[in-house]
């Protein structure tokens, strides 16, 4: 079979720097918790609980950019900057306002927020005191995540990454010098790894207001976030909010994971904390072609090429297919260097832990296959509201019920609790190739 050289230059393109820059994200969350696991388990335990506030951020984050991506892709197709202008601004309007939100939550009341996800008032307290100095943290993410995707959809992806990848290299120093006291710096621990990500955050907010001052790019117009153009701004809203109820259901439902595991034991936790680091780690390639897929299958459809669109999606399921295995194999090749590398776990956690990492490799080929068919491929042409349902349903009618009875009704062992939750993106993959097979998502939505 002939390989389509262009095609997969384009989508590596892409990819590549996408990648690179979830990578440096995923790096920038575990850094915090890693390093401070070499405090003790308990520190590590507290903030990978604390961070699940930003996380439920990050989702907010991820509808609002994606919504965005689903216009942008297919108007940068059609070179009209003019309306791109517009998407951005009123993406913006709703980032601004999610972003205070979750910062006035975080600095108000954090104690609250922490006794969400676990009944231990030692790890309340101690992520309490993170999430008080990294709440200011999520103002400047609510500018910062929307611009640096305008970026990827308007041919500045390598330079979105550089400024993520910067900002993570100070991240890791700076945890390196305020948890631990290096330099003669004072010896924070957990509130020095806050400060830490707070100080990178707003070095990438400067970053991306330098950039949004250049000529001849997609610029931040406050006139048009004051009053976007109506049409644009109904259109960014009716493509939005299926995305956004699609991954506050997956990720509500995935934040639920970690308050079942809450409940289950230090022990749980911990292992639970270092798994999800290795798996968001391992996973940004598998996500970085779901987002260029979008962005590849956005632009055609924008152009009106909707057969290459259709051959497109066929290739990217089986390049995401591929990349799924691969990774689940890259994970337990990597087992033996995560243990080298893990905090000091105890030996329960660490069983917990080999185990915990088998499940995640197989994990990762239906993770691979649904970031790019629903959150890519399904996007890029509009078509939102299958996401919805569907993680809705597996979500909330099997996985968390399942999971709940599991934990605390059949009392069942920790490891199989971890598998019964872990099972939510392979249960869903015949309803997905499905409604693939339907082509409903190849449509032109410009105007």
């Amino acid at each position: 079979m002939k390989v389509d050289k262009p095609f997969y230059r384009k989508l590596f393109s892409l990819v590549l720097p996408i990648a690179m820059q979830n990578f440096m994200n995923a790096v920038v969350s575990a850094s915090d918790a890693l390093m401070l696991g070499f405090e003790g388990q308990t520190a590590l335990s507290a903030v990978s609980l604390a961070t699940q506030v930003q996380f439920v951020l990050n989702l907010f984050f991820a509808a609002l950019t994606s919504g965005m991506t689903v216009l942008a892709a297919q108007y940068w197709g059609k070179k009209e900057v003019t309306a791109l202008e517009h998407v951005l601004a009123a993406a913006l309007r709703c980032s601004f306002a999610v972003s205070f939100l979750f910062f006035l939550a975080a600095a108000a009341v954090p104690e609250f927020l922490m006794r969400i996800f676990t009944n231990d008032q030692g790890l309340v307290g101690m992520g309490a005191s993170y999430l008080r100095v990294v709440s200011v943290s999520y103002l400047c993410m609510g500018v910062s995540q929307v611009y640096l995707c305008i970026m990827k959809n308007s041919g500045r992806t390598l330079r979105s990454t550089i400024y993520g990848s910067a900002a993570v290299l100070l991240n890791l120093i700076l945890n390196g010098i305020l948890i631990f006291g290096a330099f003669g710096a004072p010896k924070m621990g957990i509130q020095g790894a806050a400060l830490a990500t707070l100080i990178s955050r707003m070095i990438v907010l400067m970053l991306v207001l330098r950039e949004n001052g250049g000529k001849g790019v997609v610029r931040i117009r406050w006139e048009y976030v004051r009053k976007p153009m109506e049409m644009l701004k109904r259109d960014y809203y009716h493509y939005t909010i299926p995305v956004l109820a699609n991954i506050l259901a997956w990720g509500c439902g995935f934040t639920m994971f970690s308050v079942i595991m809450g409940h289950l034991g230090e022990e749980a936790v911990a292992a639970n904390a270092v798994a999800n680091i290795v798996k968001n780690i391992i996973s940004c390639f598998c996500l970085g072609i779901g987002a260029g897929s979008g962005i590849i299958v956005g632009n055609e459809l924008g152009k009106g090429d909707l057969d290459r669109a259709r051959q497109y999606g066929g290739k990217l399921c089986r390049t995401a297919v591929a990349a799924g295995v691969l990774s689940g194999l890259f994970l337990l090749m990597c087992t033996p260097l995560i243990f080298a590398f893990a905090p000091n776990l105890c030996g329960q956690a660490e069983a917990y832990l080999r185990v915990m990492l088998f499940i995640c490799s197989y994990y990762l080929i239906g993770k691979s296959v649904n970031s790019t068919v629903v959150a890519g491929i399904f996007c890029a042409g509009g078509d939102t509201r299958f996401g919805m349902c569907c993680d809705a349903v597996t979500m909330w009618m099997v996985i968390v019920p399942v999971g709940a009875v599991a934990a605390f009704v059949l009392k069942l062992p920790v490891l199989w609790v971890y598998f019964l939750l872990n099972l939510d993106e392979l249960i869903k993959l015949p309803a997905v190739y499905r409604h693939y097979k339907k082509y409903a998502w190849v449509k032109n939505l410009t105007k």
